[in-house]
């Protein structure tokens, strides 16, 4: 055959067995024998291996894994994969179109897409190659499962065309169908192992195989719908999914451009019946502003985008019977009351459980012992009781009462005004505040301390190796009684030790967030560090002081002094300072490039050609100039770039603040 003949014969099989590929997997309806695919897709191979120079990156012979993964290595982002604030109803939306309008006008345009119910992912590409997929994790850092993702026939290994940056970053969600899932869970019954309760966690637990090889006998799919690059290559998120798809990436073809929030809600509506037919699950639509300009301007809060929100279609509800109700501690000392439930089929996950809330929950419900309840998934990970059936009460039902004393230590309840919640005050001697402090402390988002984990704090509390956080810094002084422990080698008692010294060296926010105190995350950790710069500041401050603090409230404030006002709380802070941890901010030196901009105030908006955002904070920085959140009397400039908002504009004018360029800014250095 001639080299031509061989690359027609090439591209035939390879289209040709693709399509067997959708109809066996995603379509559950072969239209060829196993025998015969096999052969065709050796003699692809064949050809392939005799001009590798006609192969398809993405042929069906290339998903064959191999590679085994002892440990996911865990990669930080280099863009956050922040969450979507969640709606539920058409007025909902329609407030969050107010809102939109009031920051930048009428002027704008939404997209709309589809929210598949999978796996986020994030895939980088270098040098159009794929080069690294990496999972949300928890938004900052996730796993890198590359030789996993690569396995997967709809994400191109190779870009063959387009004008795509040497670096970028694509963002997706990693499903299977629910054809593949029903034959697939079929043979794991079959062969007696326990079936997954819905296609999203058998797509979650495949990504997480540690044998790509099995990984690959798998009929994952994924679309992808979101690009992100150093400098802004599109003005619209819609020019950037039609460049996407003519780079030859997987988008979904439901998207929409909406002029307006009715057709938004058009979309909406038209999508909660017609997802049925679909060949995977969808949970809701996701809603965002088109034009880039018009995000930056609206921004960010801490977790989510302020341009974008995801409308949740109406849960599936079920009727069964309360058997019982508990009652959890958690480690603030908050008491939740739980349902226990006569096991119930929802959304695709059997129910045993779901969550009341607080005393209020049980009174607005009027819930009786027995009661036949309406149960919902409304966006909760745990399910919650939505009502009850009346009309099945049995007659001498005994009304469910909360309790007086905490479960887990008999200590009376306290509730403060203002909040619905009961507590346990007795934080230092209730088991479950114990063991959920230092659980709390060691965690990702905390102390990240490697080689300890929730069921070791719970076994070394349980073997009186630990009663309070300093404790754990001391568990070098027990080597020999771990080591006679259940499960603790050689091996994981070093890795355990090794990691909590590291942790000594993490930075003073995250102790901060670390200690636990009520109210403050991780963001409000974050504020208040760089605001007080060490722990004696803060344990000092007056609530005058406190709130003063950007973002920092009445709540907050007088949490923080509580916290700071009992003598157990400043014993352990003493003991952690003893050990080494870092309690003090660590100011970074910024190295002056000059000092032309010193004494001077800016804001950033818009979108510049040749720098980014962050690109010009840092100049302006770097030449002495300082950075403020908003626009006020004491801002000297505006540096303003295309589509900026309309109501910083306004507000800038208002002030007769001087309106600038990035170029005139760069004529001022």
């Amino acid at each position: 055959m001639s080299t031509t003949e061989v690359k027609k014969q090439i591209e035939a099989l390879t289209a040709e067995l693709k399509l067997h590929n959708y109809n066996y997997y995603v379509l559950a309806m072969p239209t060829i024998a196993d025998y015969d695919f096999d052969q065709k897709l050796k003699q692809l191979a064949e050809l392939e291996k005799q001009h590798p120079e006609f192969a398809d990156p993405d042929s069906p012979t290339q998903k064959v894994g191999g590679e085994v993964t002892k440990e996911f290595v865990t990669v930080r982002h280099r863009w956050p994969m922040l969450s979507l604030g969640n709606t539920y109803n058409a007025q909902e939306l329609l407030d969050f179109d107010q809102r939109i309008r009031k920051a930048i006008g009428d002027n704008f345009e939404y997209v709309c897409e589809l929210k598949f119910d999978g796996l986020s992912m994030s895939v980088t590409y270098e040098g159009g190659k794929l080069a690294r997929a990496v999972t949300r994790g928890d938004g900052v850092q996730g796993d890198d499962v590359t030789t996993n993702i690569r396995t997967i026939h709809t994400i191109p290994k190779k870009l063959n065309k387009g004008e795509f940056p040497e670096l970028f970053e694509i963002r997706g969600e990693v499903f299977m169908h629910r054809k593949a899932f029903e034959r697939l869970n079929d043979e794991r019954i079959e062969n007696g192992e326990v079936p997954y309760a819905n296609p999203r966690n058998f797509a979650s637990g495949t990504v997480k195989m540690q044998d790509s090889a099995e990984v690959a006998k798998r009929p994952l799919d994924c679309f992808l719908y979101g690009l992100y690059t150093d400098k802004t290559l599109f003005k619209t998120h819609w020019e950037s999914l039609e460049a996407l798809k003519s780079w030859g990436f997987n988008i979904n073809d439901h998207s929409r451009l909406c002029g307006d929030i009715d057709q938004v809600l058009e979309f909406i509506n038209h999508w909660d019946t017609e997802r049925f037919n679909l060949s995977y699950d969808i949970d809701g639509i996701v809603i965002k502003v088109n034009n880039y300009g018009q995000q930056q301007e609206l921004g960010f809060t801490a977790k989510s985008p302020r341009w974008a929100i995801s409308y949740k279609f109406k849960a599936e509800r079920v009727e069964t019977e309360l058997l019982s109700v508990s009652y959890q501690v958690g480690r603030t000392g908050a008491v939740t009351p739980v349902a226990n439930l006569q096991p119930v089929l929802l959304a695709g996950t059997t129910v045993k459980r779901a969550t009341l809330h607080n005393a209020n929950e049980i009174i607005r419900l009027d819930l009786h012992e027995g009661d036949s309840v309406y149960v919902e998934k409304g966006g909760e990970i745990i399910p919650k009781i939505i009502s009850v059936n009346t009309e099945k009460r049995h007659q001498n039902a005994v009304p469910v009462e909360y309790i007086t004393n905490c479960p887990a230590c008999g200590t009376h309840l306290e509730r403060k005004e203002g909040e619905a919640a009961f507590y346990c005050p007795n934080d230092e001697g209730c088991p479950p505040q114990i063991v959920g402090k230092m659980q709390h402390f060691i965690n990702r988002k905390a102390m990240n301390i490697d080689g300890l984990g929730d069921e070791t704090i719970e076994t070394l509390y349980q073997k009186d190796l630990l009663r309070h956080i300093s404790d754990i810094y001391r568990l070098h002084e027990h080597a020999d009684e771990l080591k006679q422990m259940d499960r603790f080698g050689e091996r994981s008692i070093t890795n355990m030790l090794d990691g909590i010294e590291r942790s000594k060296q993490m930075p003073f926010e995250k102790v901060l967030f670390g200690l636990g105190i009520r109210y403050v995350g991780a963001t409000v950790a974050k504020k208040l560090a760089l605001h007080f710069k060490n722990i004696d500041a803060l344990s000092k401050a007056t609530h005058e002081e406190l709130i003063a603090a950007e973002e920092i409230g009445d709540r907050i404030a007088q949490s923080l002094i509580e916290y700071f006002s009992s003598e157990d709380h400043q014993q352990e802070i003493q003991k952690l300072k003893a050990q080494g941890l870092q309690f003090v901010v660590e100011e970074k030196e910024i190295t002056l490039a000059s000092d032309k901009l010193a004494g001077k105030t800016f804001i950033i908006s818009g979108v510049f050609e040749k720098f980014s955002r962050d690109e010009l904070k840092d100049i302006i920085e770097q030449n002495g100039g300082k950075i403020l959140s908003s626009i006020s009397a004491k801002l000297n400039y505006l540096v303003a770039g295309d589509n900026m908002g309309p109501a910083k504009l306004e507000k800038a004018n208002k002030l007769n603040i001087p309106i600038i360029s990035d170029e005139e800014l760069m004529g001022m250095i």
